[in-house]
This record gives structure tokens, C-alpha cells and sequence, in this order.
């Protein structure tokens, strides 16, 4: 039970250690994710139609 105890401990004394961002830079690095998620997805849209349409246009 000692060693939990010394686990948490430590654990705790880790986290003061720790820079936490500013709020900030956790709002634009959201930002940038949303974005770039956005992006991707448009991306591979518009190849799947591309290659949907390529199928098609094979299998006739």
C-alpha cells in the first residue's frame, strides 16, 4: 500500500512540473485541427467521387 500511496505522490509532484498552454493557444491549436479536419475530409470527398465515377464509367 506504501508504493500506491508514493505512486500518487509523485504523480502529483510531476504535475506542478508541468506548463499547461494558455487557453489561447488551446483555442487556435482547436482551430487549426477543425480546419485541417475539414479540409482532409473535403479532400477525400471529392476523390471518392472522382473514383466512384471512374467505376462506373469502367464497368459499363
Amino acid at each position: 500500500m506504501s508504493k500506491v500511496i508514493q505512486f500518487f505522490r509523485e504523480s502529483k509532484a510531476e504535475l506542478k512540473k508541468v506548463v499547461w498552454p494558455s487557453r489561447d493557444d488551446v483555442v487556435s491549436s482547436v482551430i487549426v485541427v477543425i480546419v485541417s479536419t475539414f479540409v482532409v475530409a473535403i479532400i477525400l470527398g471529392l476523390l471518392d467521387l472522382g473514383f466512384t465515377a471512374a467505376f462506373r464509367a469502367i464497368m459499363r
